[in-house]
């Protein structure tokens, strides 16, 4: 690390007309002598959960092998060039038996499944992701951000005497308060990046109408900036820079879209055509809220529970939902496989995103703990037990295995170890029963 003689302060702005643009952790920002010692020791963790809706096909999720020397099936191939930086769990136990798709959803981070209900006397409990909020937010801009591919108007197609709000989210302010989960991109980059210091619309309506860049205001301020830095400082500035415009860019891109065509299903403007292209915008976003430490704690829904999303892009026009109910048809199963073994390849892409973008003395991946798994594990029967669960990024200490926990294992158990591991211990979360042992177990 290259400390230059000025320092910058951390929460470093540029800003603009209606732009408040957060700046990445740069070498000059750090204290001289306590650069090498904090940000060496004692890194900027970060907390995210990928959720994957219907369940999956535990043959083709669960390795064979346990140990460093674990098998990657067919859906986790993708995550080949992470082997050394993922930790498969096994044996992890939702709490309740088989039941609706809304108790998956729930009880993922909340440890307790959700009970029929109009809406009227909704009833859960604070995640995991909220508990962690609460204390690491008081160091950043959010305290938590939540977002997801599916939107919010599922009306009638929810679970049968269970309230959408369900199904719609994972995250969970206290016993009776869903919260909601973004979709539009747009909406996401202007909650990051928009001046929350103005709160005249005059001002966003008229630099969309130039359809000009959110960096056009900031150019001048950034250039002075980059005259204080040193020479790492300036190329990772313009790396940062050039990342937030191809982002802006391809939602202006996705817009001009939605002007020109009539989407066969309504969706708001700046949503991507294609799962693929708005998983990655939206992973992209997370991405840089990490860099920025605009949050240290995020939740992605890549669908909701009973999800209808088609995939024709990866060769499959059926609705998710009704396949994952496959009855072990072998057509329905080849379909399933593949929407399963591309929400993976989609989360394959985020993670290299994080490993190639540098944070203090590593990685994003490095300083990164992320969960991925469903609330079902085998989709056909609705299953509560044998959950597909693994966890991503060096925070979560040493990867490269696979772990069989002893059977029935609360998933909440998993959540109490990371909250421990994110400085943020309690003592029980849902239905929880103790710690999660994540290190390797002792043989012999």
């Amino acid at each position: 690390m290259i400390i230059t003689k000025k320092a910058i302060p951390r929460r470093t702005v540029l800003r603009g007309l209606g732009v408040s643009l957060a700046l990445p952790l740069l070498d000059g920002m750090v204290p001289a002598l306590a650069a090498v010692r904090n940000t060496a020791a004692n890194p900027v963790r970060r907390l995210g959960v990928v959720y994957v809706p219907n369940g999956m096909m535990m043959d083709h999720w669960t390795p064979t092998t346990e140990g460093a020397g674990f098998d990657l099936p067919s859906i986790l191939q993708p995550l080949a060039p992470f082997r050394d930086d993922i930790h498969v769990l096994s044996g992890m136990h939702g709490v309740a038996s088989e039941g609706p798709h809304a108790r998956a959803s729930t009880r993922f981070l909340t440890g307790v499944p959700s009970e029929p209900d109009d809406g009227s006397n909704l009833q859960a409990s604070i995640s995991m992701d909220q508990i962690a909020g609460r204390v690491l937010g008081r160091e950043t801009q959010l305290a938590t951000l939540e977002l997801a591919l599916d939107g919010r108007d599922f009306a009638g197609s929810c679970d049968d005497g269970f309230s959408c709000a369900y199904t719609n989210t994972i995250a969970w302010a206290n016993e009776t308060t869903p919260l909601p989960m973004e979709n539009n991109p747009r909406a996401v980059f202007e909650r990051l990046f928009g001046d929350s210091g103005s709160t005249d619309p005059a001002i966003r309506k008229a630099r969309l109408a130039r359809d000009a860049s959110l960096l056009d205001s900031v150019t001048d301020r950034a250039a002075n900036l980059s005259r204080e830095l040193g020479a790492h400082d300036r190329v990772k500035l313009s790396q940062y820079l050039d990342g937030v415009r191809d982002i802006e860019r391809r939602i202006q891109m996705a817009e001009a879209q939605s002007d020109r065509e009539l989407p066969v299903v309504a969706q708001p403007a700046g949503i991507p055509g294609t799962v693929g292209e708005h998983a990655k915008l939206m992973f992209d976003l997370l991405a840089l809220a990490y860099e920025t430490d605009l949050t240290r704690v995020t939740t992605f829904m890549m669908g909701r529970e009973i999800t209808g999303r088609t995939y024709a892009e990866i060769g499959v026009p059926d609705a998710h939902h009704p396949i994952s109910h496959h009855q072990r048809d072998p057509a329905k199963l080849v379909k399933l496989e593949k929407i399963n073994q591309y929400h993976v390849q989609l989360f394959s892409a985020f993670l290299e995103r994080l490993r190639e973008t540098p944070d203090g003395d590593g990685s994003l991946l490095d300083h990164s703990m992320i969960v991925y798994g469903a609330g079902m594990g085998d989709s056909n029967s609705h299953a509560s037990k044998n959950l597909p669960i693994l966890l991503a990024g060096g925070g979560v200490g040493s990867g490269g295995r696979h772990t069989m926990y002893p059977e029935d294992t609360p998933l909440a158990n998993l959540h109490l170890s990371l909250l421990d591991k994110m400085g943020v211990p309690i003592d029980t979360l849902g239905h929880s029963t103790g710690r999660l042992p994540l290190e390797p177990l002792s043989v012999g």
